[in-house]
């Protein structure tokens, strides 16, 4: 009874963890999330400043540098992300 008690704990807390890694993200999954999302925001950043500036040079640069920074902190927010369990 002990025995089967124990098996039965141990199978329960090895299928909560297989199941936990399933519902995990790899790194790499997110930073091809990341590159497609900036990819949208680069291209309404570029958009929105054009229309602001008038000018393609200086658009082009503010969304060079959004697309870098904003990547960064995408791909950081996703794995902290990852690492909470509420509404897993």
């Amino acid at each position: 009874m002990i025995i089967d008690q124990l098996f039965i704990s141990r199978s329960a807390t090895a299928k909560e963890t297989y199941e936990e890694a399933q519902n995990s993200e790899r790194p790499a999954r997110s930073i091809a999330k990341a590159i497609s999302w900036r990819l949208i925001g680069t291209v309404d950043t570029l958009l929105v400043s054009y229309w602001f500036t008038g000018e393609i040079a200086i658009a082009s640069g503010i969304a060079s540098i959004d697309f870098v920074t904003k990547m960064i902190l995408y791909f950081a927010h996703e794995r902290v992300w990852n690492r909470i369990k509420w509404g897993k």
